[in-house]
């Protein structure tokens, strides 16, 4: 296990920790990730949570089915709190986790009974001790530079070794600013991985897929979220209404704005993202 005692963990990321608690606790289930609805639901009263934990495991399997024969050994990079780890491990494959978070690595070594190793590191700093046969970036590629990922992915790989990405791509480079930002323009990715090597062997495109789970963190929020917020609000206004009116100024000046983004969220993800499941390949040297 790396040992890196003295990363610092930032406000963001802390907070961060906290809507993942708050997540994790809500859905009751392993995964962090978007999953795969299969079928597609046609209506609000088909997104579910039991749904969402179903296609969580989809998504899982979905990963595995692009893993190609012969993989033994594989890195997963930016790793959560070990749902795919754990369920990797159960088909039989050698798996190491990595994250710079500390309540990450608590919650991984938890869900892989310790079976699997743990990296407290950022991929752009890891220097590992061996070689993998596949890294896995399950949306995780968010979080690192095109660049990054694909001189690390060439430091970390053996020869002929693999690459699986699944992650929200920007389609659209002009979209700069907004709550899907961080995530990379797919182009610049592809061009990285090509610049040192790498040959695109299959991709997937599960946008329609991954959508619906958008749809349901948007109902639950404005049906419950907002609902309950209005709440307090009118029963603060009621009973200190000078509180309320602090409380109003400071909802308009800090939080309006990306509520008001946040229930965009389907309408910008169709028409400036999509979500793709990429495996490419290093080719062995000659």
């Amino acid at each position: 296990m790396s040992s890196f005692k003295s990363l610092k963990i930032s406000k963001a990321v802390r907070y961060q920790n906290a809507a993942l608690e708050y997540y994790l606790g809500l859905t009751n289930s392993p995964y962090l990730h978007y999953g795969y609805w299969e079928p597609i639901p046609t209506s609000s009263d088909e997104l579910t949570v039991a749904r969402l934990r179903a296609a969580q495991q989809a998504y899982a399997d979905r990963l595995l089915s692009f893993i190609p024969a012969g993989i033994k050994t594989i890195l997963d990079v930016g790793c959560g709190v070990g749902g795919n780890a754990a369920y990797l491990l159960s088909q039989g494959f050698s798996v190491e986790g990595l994250a710079p978070d500390p309540f990450q690595q608590e919650r991984f070594l938890h869900r892989t009974q310790g079976k699997a190793l743990f990296h407290l590191s950022r991929f752009e700093d890891f220097q590992g001790t061996r070689t993998y046969d596949l890294l896995l970036f399950s949306e995780s590629s968010q979080y690192i530079a095109a660049t990054d990922i694909a001189v690390g992915s060439l430091r970390s790989l053996r020869s002929g070794g693999y690459l699986l990405i699944a992650d929200m791509f920007r389609k659209r480079a002009e979209y700069r600013e907004g709550i899907f930002s961080n995530c990379l323009v797919i182009t610049e990715l592809e061009a990285a991985l090509t610049e040192q090597g790498f040959q695109l062997v299959k991709v997937e495109d599960i946008s329609g897929h991954v959508a619906p789970t958008i749809d349901l963190c948007l109902y639950y929020f404005q049906t419950f979220g907002l609902t309950t917020l209005n709440y307090i609000a009118q029963l603060i206004s009621i009973s200190v209404p000078l509180l309320h009116r602090i409380g109003q100024r400071l909802y308009n000046r800090w939080l309006k704005e990306p509520i008001d983004e946040a229930m965009q969220a389907r309408t910008i993800f169709d028409q400036y993202l999509c979500y793709q499941i990429q495996l490419w390949h290093l080719p062995a040297e000659q």
